[in-house]
């Protein structure tokens, strides 16, 4: 079983950043691929962005230039740094695991999720 624990969340203005944590519990992370999804009030939850085991990376277009994924095998923690946020980037911002490796946009292939984290961008 693997507990995934995000944190770095809150409020922040227009133009500003955030970096979102995800730190996982159990021996075999390395061999995770690790996803960000987020979701907003009234909306289905959407891909972000994810990284493979070996480190390959991918985004959703809507994020990329501004957010980057990274993960550190040693802490056993996967992040998120987010650049030049927009008030559109609100949502509760959810880490997961997948156990195939493989680094997909879709909620499926995930196995393990985090209770989430509130992101609010203020105009």
């Amino acid at each position: 079983q693997v507990q995934l624990t995000e944190s770095g969340g809150g409020l922040v203005q227009t133009g500003g950043s955030l970096r979102l944590s995800c730190a996982a519990s159990g021996r075999t992370f390395r061999n995770y691929a690790m996803g960000w999804f987020r979701q907003a009030p009234g909306k289905e939850r959407e891909f972000v962005s994810a990284i493979s085991w070996s480190g390959r990376t991918s985004y959703a277009d809507s994020v990329k230039g501004r957010f980057t994924i990274s993960r550190d095998d040693i802490k056993n923690t996967v992040y998120l740094q987010m650049n030049s946020l927009k008030p559109e980037d609100t949502a509760i911002y959810y880490c997961a695991g997948a156990t195939a490796g493989s680094s997909g946009s879709s909620r499926n292939e995930y196995d393990y999720w985090g209770q989430g984290t509130q992101v609010t961008v203020s105009s």
